[in-house]
């Protein structure tokens, strides 16, 4: 697997042996960081289910200041530090921890940290019709923290396969959308009345 664009683009990485990691493809990661053009120059990322860190070394390469990778498993962890060396990033740019990508977001919430892209393609989940999705795609989109970590102009971009049907309530707000074949990128925004409310200290009430 190669960057596909940046200072490091041609570089090949590596990828974690069977089928635990789904890296994402070329094309779609090529068409995911055409998509956001300048939003990743000069970018504070957070990568969840990070595996080899491809999407964050894509960042990188086109001039990100820094990422936080969150990666479960130690043997992928260990991959994706070999990767940010492979490339020649400064060390000191990557944060990785090793653990749950649900327990991350909550920790990084308390400490108050916030990201102007959030990135995950997590593992997929099974087809669902007429039921609400129990992915790990899903859970993100409901956990209330990944909000408090997304600055009021920031990016989540999440994949998931086209087979699976997610429910996308407030407050996120869908911006752009990506197929490359059982593939699909979404791009979400925090939506306009969640943001003017957290900027004027407002609370919103059902």
């Amino acid at each position: 697997m190669r960057i596909t664009g940046g200072e490091a683009r041609g570089r090949i990485i590596k990828v974690p042996k069977g089928f635990a990691v789904r890296p994402t493809p070329d094309m779609m990661r090529q068409a995911i960081f055409n998509s956001l053009g300048g939003n990743v120059c000069g970018a504070r990322v957070l990568e969840l289910f990070a595996g080899s860190g491809a999407l964050s070394l894509e960042c990188m390469s086109r001039g990100a200041r820094g990422s936080i990778c969150v990666e479960k498993s130690r043997y992928h962890a260990d991959i994706l530090r070999s990767n940010w060396e492979i490339c020649g990033f400064d060390r000191q740019s990557l944060s990785l921890r090793v653990q749950d990508a649900y327990v991350a977001l909550e920790q990084l919430a308390s400490l108050g940290e916030t990201f102007d892209l959030i990135l995950a393609d997590p593992p997929y989940g099974e087809k669902n019709i007429g039921v609400r999705s129990n992915s790990f795609a899903q859970k993100l989109l409901d956990i209330s923290s990944l909000k408090k970590l997304l600055k009021p102009d920031g990016l989540f971009v999440l994949g998931h396969p086209c087979r699976e049907t997610l429910t996308v309530e407030s407050p996120w707000k869908e911006v752009k959308k990506l197929h490359h074949g059982d593939n699909v990128m979404r791009f979400f925004k925090i939506s306009d009345e969640e943001r003017n409310n957290h900027e004027t200290g407002e609370v919103a009430v059902d």
